[in-house]
């Protein structure tokens, strides 16, 4: 709204924009639906302007004329806008060790400050303030969201989101051994993290294991596969490798299935050794004795 004060030896008033006049006294010279009068008494000529924006912004002129001499009051009109974000750099994937530069581009007025943060589980860490985020050599650490905030003092702060996948070469973090019992059910586990995810190979020496085939099931899914035996026999005992595999590379781990009758037998083994020993050490106190 912009008011002009009035006395008692104004004749006329009006109100102009630059150089255009939007009101005389009463009669509208605008075409500007947005431009309405608000009051025109003795004492106050004013006008009001809605959903203001940029174009808006400039000098506004009351121009009163009075018995004596005009007399002009000046205002300026400063538009404010909140915080927009007019560009930002798509969902991106990338291979580890390759670098990367996200784009946010904000508008306002005043000019609102631009800041990158790393979402990372619940924790929120800053990165920078700028409109451009530079990652030099990323790392697998460095995949997940990232925030864009534009910020001002005229409204909440605006926010987008860029995700950024990381791929890199599988690792093997989780393998067991197991132990089963013959004609009862075995599996072994194997578990690599990957991305993209990992594709899984087993094989027992040189031969690549087929599901479905010699009692056998391989079932993959995510993370994670299992060989599982559905009725456990001698010749399954033995060392088994899993193999996990995507386009950045490979990687294999050995797992083994034994059965209890071998820890039985390794256990017997140690102690049929500590007794043999027990019986040495009195054979040769024996003949201490003696001497």
């Amino acid at each position: 709204m912009r008011r002009c004060l009035l006395d008692s030896r104004v004749t006329r008033v009006a109100w102009l924009n630059r150089t255009t006049i939007l009101y005389t006294g009463n009669d509208k010279w605008t075409m500007d639906p947005r431009v309405i009068l608000l009051a025109n008494t003795k004492s106050q000529y004013s006008i009001t302007i809605q959903d203001v924006d940029l174009y808006d912004e400039g000098p506004y002129t009351c121009s009163v004329q009075t018995d004596n001499h005009p007399k002009i009051s000046r205002v300026h009109l400063i538009v404010q806008v909140s915080p927009q974000i007019l560009n930002i750099s798509s969902d991106v994937t990338v291979n580890e060790g390759s670098s990367v530069t996200l784009l946010c581009q904000a508008f306002g007025r005043p000019e609102p400050t631009v800041t990158w943060r790393h979402l990372t589980g619940r924790r929120r860490s800053f990165v920078i303030e700028d409109e451009y985020l530079e990652i030099t050599s990323i790392t697998r650490e460095q995949s997940g969201l990232y925030e864009c905030i534009a910020a001002n003092e005229v409204s909440s702060p605006v926010v987008r989101r860029v995700n950024v996948t990381v791929n890199y070469p599988p690792y093997i973090s989780v393998v067991k051994n197991t132990g089963a019992s013959v004609g009862q059910k075995g599996i072994l586990r194997c578990e690599a993290s990957a991305v993209p995810l990992a594709e899984f190979q087993w094989y027992k020496e040189e031969t690549r294991l087929d599901s479905g085939l010699d009692g056998v099931r391989i079932e993959s899914k995510g993370p994670m596969s299992m060989l599982t035996f559905f009725n456990v026999s001698e010749k399954d005992y033995g060392n088994y490798t899993c193999m996990a595999s995507n386009k950045l590379g490979n990687t294999n781990a050995s797992v083994i299935l034994y059965g209890p009758g071998a820890v039985h037998d390794m256990s017997n083994t140690a102690s049929e050794a500590t007794a043999g020993l027990w019986v040495l050490g009195i054979l040769i106190l024996s003949c201490l004795v003696k001497f």
